[in-house]
């Protein structure tokens, strides 16, 4: 089969800028040959056994021209779209349902053949026939403009979904803020309670000490108030203080009594007139005192007989 065949034998089959590879019993397409050969814009691979074709098969942005038909294609990749320069494409009687989204990125496309496909009703419908060359010029510009709508609906659901997610992390970054302020104004909470808590323990502590010490001193006071109690009422301290003050002359006046009595016996003024007076009536008042007690004495002599 070609397939086998090297870059060199591809060479051999490029006539001007176009590559004949129909009827080659392909079941793969040879990418890389192809590749190597970007003068082949026009591209014929109909007539073979391919099933579906490579994901670099896109990265052959020389073609113009791509003929695929009659083959067993079930799909084309999904950045088909890729083939930017592509204005003629013809997928006659392949096993094709739907195109990928990024087909609207054809731009260039010209000429479209999608007759004898299972294609998506709504995708049939739109390309229409292609039994001329004006049918197949209008369902070139009908399915690019059905496939454009599709990719604009696609890129919108992509937007809301993305909308969709970005609100639903707000939201659930709001809510991790609630909690994160709720759980802060619980801890405030609770840390305002325990300092109540603690507050009311000390009030009621130093209630409790102040208590004990008020009944403390209320039983001191009882305990000391019999011994004062037991004492002789006093004098009111006016007449305290006059009852000292007549003591004070009195001792005063014995003191004086006594110096006068001491100067009259003991010195040399003894023999003066006022110091013989004093003396004379400090032996008579000897006299009467010794006079008195055995006076007394008789008294209780005849008091016991």
């Amino acid at each position: 089969p070609e397939r086998g065949r090297g870059p060199g034998s591809l060479k051999d089959k490029l006539d001007g800028n176009e590559l004949d590879l129909s009827l080659c019993d392909l079941s793969e397409v040879p990418v890389r040959e192809l590749a190597a050969l970007p003068k082949a814009t026009v591209l014929d691979l109909s007539c073979n056994n391919l099933i579906s074709l490579p994901s670099d098969f896109c990265s052959l942005m020389h073609l113009v021209k791509l003929d695929l038909s009659k083959n067993r294609l079930q799909q084309l990749p999904l950045d088909f779209g890729r083939l930017v320069n592509l204005q003629h494409l013809d997928l006659l009687n392949n096993r094709l349902v739907t195109l990928p989204v990024s087909f609207a990125q054809l731009k260039n496309l010209k000429w479209l053949d999608l007759k004898d496909n299972p294609l998506d009703p709504v995708l049939a419908k739109v390309a229409g026939d292609c039994l001329d060359e004006k049918q197949c010029k209008q369902a070139a510009v009908r399915v690019l403009q059905h496939m454009k709508v599709i990719q604009s609906e696609q890129d919108q659901e992509r937007q809301r979904k993305l909308q969709a997610e970005r609100e639903m992390e707000k939201k659930r970054e709001a809510e991790q803020r609630a909690r994160e302020a709720q759980e802060r104004e619980l801890r405030k909470r609770e840390k305002a309670e325990e300092k109540e808590r603690r507050r009311r323990e000390y009030d009621a502590q130093r209630a409790a000490k102040q208590e004990m010490e008020k009944k403390t001193k209320k039983e001191t006071v009882q305990t000391r108030k019999p011994a004062s109690s037991s004492r002789p009422p006093q004098l009111p301290r006016h007449k305290h203080s006059w009852s000292r003050s007549v003591l004070r002359v009195l001792l005063l006046v014995l003191l004086c009594i006594l110096c006068t009595l001491a100067v009259c016996k003991l010195t040399e003024l003894r023999h003066q007139p006022l110091c013989i007076s004093v003396n004379t009536l400090y032996e008579d008042v000897v006299a009467a005192v010794q006079n008195h007690k055995a006076l007394q004495n008789l008294l209780h002599q005849n008091s016991q007989q």
